[in-house]
């Protein structure tokens, strides 16, 4: 599909706003390579759909729904892998979160981690994974709970 100049410039500004958040809520939910990969899959597809996903009310929150589901499919296995955490750099960090995280189940790792490690707020990421936000604060609260646990820590 041929584009025009406004359609570019409009396209270029919502990757310039969206592409970082895409990228953490798919780094969460798959994992940092995968996560690049869902996201350029969903800007792939954004760009090439550009002249109706435009319209849509929450473009951003289609593209995750059209990444989440392209990078489903695409997985060949279901573990999850987390960077290693560098402890002399974070010393405060507890060193078996990574492991920990990854076990959550997907959609709770992913409102965990966007949550507590990009600082998204409730309605962000409610609105990015198409959840209300109910839904979002009954998964941080099992998921920090699930976590809690599986370090030994107190809540």
């Amino acid at each position: 599909m041929l584009h025009d100049e406004t359609s570019i410039s409009s396209f270029e500004e919502f990757v310039r706003d969206a592409g970082p958040r895409l990228q953490d809520a798919f780094g969460a939910m798959f994992g940092i390579d995968p996560g690049r990969d869902a996201t350029a899959d969903a800007l792939a597809y954004g760009w090439e759909h550009w002249d109706r996903v435009v319209e849509m009310e929450n473009t951003i929150g289609y593209l995750f729904v059209v990444g989440r589901d392209r990078a489903r499919k695409a997985r060949t296995s279901r573990r999850v892998v987390l960077s290693q955490l560098d402890t002399v750099r974070a010393p405060w960090v507890e060193p078996g979160l990574p492991a920990a995280l990854a076990a959550l189940p997907e959609q709770q790792r992913t409102v965990v981690m966007l949550l507590h490690s990009f600082d998204w707020t409730m309605s962000e990421v409610a609105e990015m994974m198409g959840l209300s936000k109910g839904t979002v604060q009954s998964y941080e609260k099992r998921a920090m709970g699930r976590l809690r646990r599986k370090l030994g820590v107190g809540s």
